[in-house]
Parts: structure tokens; C-alpha cells; sequence
């Protein structure tokens, strides 16, 4: 039989009514103890959750991170790998008199096409220049892709992708 010792421990008290509300966080009393005998152990560091860094920063932008494109009056694959993305930019367009410009996002499994973002910038004669801020997230299973098609020369979809998880949701830091 093992022996128990018993500890008072200000931090280590408030780190546990913190993180585990259900063992007498609520503002029950408790004493924390050690034993000689083997007990389980729960890890109440952050490391514990599988990453030193913090959410925020996680998903931070950096040089090597992003991927930038910029597609005008065609249709272009901006991301063809799996896994979790941001996609993050803007949208513009001159209006010249001449018709609608337009400029969308669209999935694309290989047999088909499903568009998720679509702008338009219909023609107005006192309409100048639109701009559109974009920023979401997309997810690509195997096979899919996530194309960006801007109508005429004149319209301009101008961004960076970055991606946040792998298929499987481990998070890619910056």
C-alpha cells in the first residue's frame, strides 16, 4: 500500500478549478494529493493538447505560407490539394460601358462544378470601380479542386490562399 501526501498548492488549485470545472471548480473545497502508488496522470499544459502555439497565431500568415494569385478574364485552379484552406482577397472590376463583369469561386470534383462565391458588377453607367473583399474557408477532398473565373480582362480577382489543416484536421502552422 502506498502513502499519500497531501499538497497546498495556490496555482496548482486554481489551474484545476480552471480546466475542470466538473472537480470542484465550481468553488468546492478540495485538497490535492500525491501517492507512492501508480495513478493516473491528466496533463493540464497546453503542450498536452498537441501544439505550443497559441490558436491566434496558428493561423498566421507568412512568406512561405501563403500562395498568391491573380486571375483576369479567365478561369484558373488555384488549389488542387487536399485539405483544410483560407482563400483571401478581393475582387474588382473597371465598368466600361460595354456589359456585367463578374468574377466567382467554384468546387470542381472533376465531373462537375458547384459555385460557393460569386460577385457582380452589373453595368451601370454612374458605377466606377467595385471592389469585393473575399476571405473563407474551403475544404478539397481527394480529387476536388477550387477553381477562380473572372468574366473579362477587366475583372480582377486578387488574392492568397494558406492552408490551415490537413485532410486529416492536423493544423499547419505558418
Amino acid at each position: 500500500m502506498g502513502q499519500e501526501f497531501f499538497i497546498n498548492s495556490d496555482q496548482l488549485e486554481s489551474k484545476i478549478r480552471e480546466l475542470l470545472p466538473s472537480q470542484g471548480g465550481a468553488g468546492a473545497g478540495f485538497d490535492l494529493s500525491a501517492s507512492t502508488q501508480i495513478i493516473p496522470v491528466i496533463d493540464l499544459t497546453e503542450s498536452a493538447e498537441g501544439s505550443n502555439l497559441r490558436q491566434d497565431l496558428q493561423t498566421s500568415l507568412s512568406f512561405g505560407s501563403v500562395t498568391e494569385f491573380s486571375v483576369a478574364g479567365a478561369t484558373t485552379t488555384i488549389i488542387n490539394n487536399t485539405g483544410y484552406y483560407r482563400v483571401f482577397g478581393a475582387y474588382s472590376s473597371n465598368n466600361d460601358n460595354v456589359g456585367s463583369h463578374s468574377g466567382l469561386f467554384q468546387l470542381n470534383d472533376g465531373a462537375s462544378t458547384k459555385i460557393i462565391f460569386q460577385i457582380l458588377n452589373p453595368n451601370e453607367p454612374n458605377e466606377a470601380t467595385v471592389a469585393v473583399p473575399f476571405d473563407f474557408n474551403v475544404f478539397l477532398a481527394a480529387g476536388d479542386s477550387l477553381e477562380a473565373s473572372s468574366s473579362t480582362a477587366e475583372s480582377y480577382l486578387i488574392g492568397c490562399t494558406r492552408q490551415i489543416a490537413a485532410i486529416d484536421g492536423t493544423l499547419v502552422n505558418p
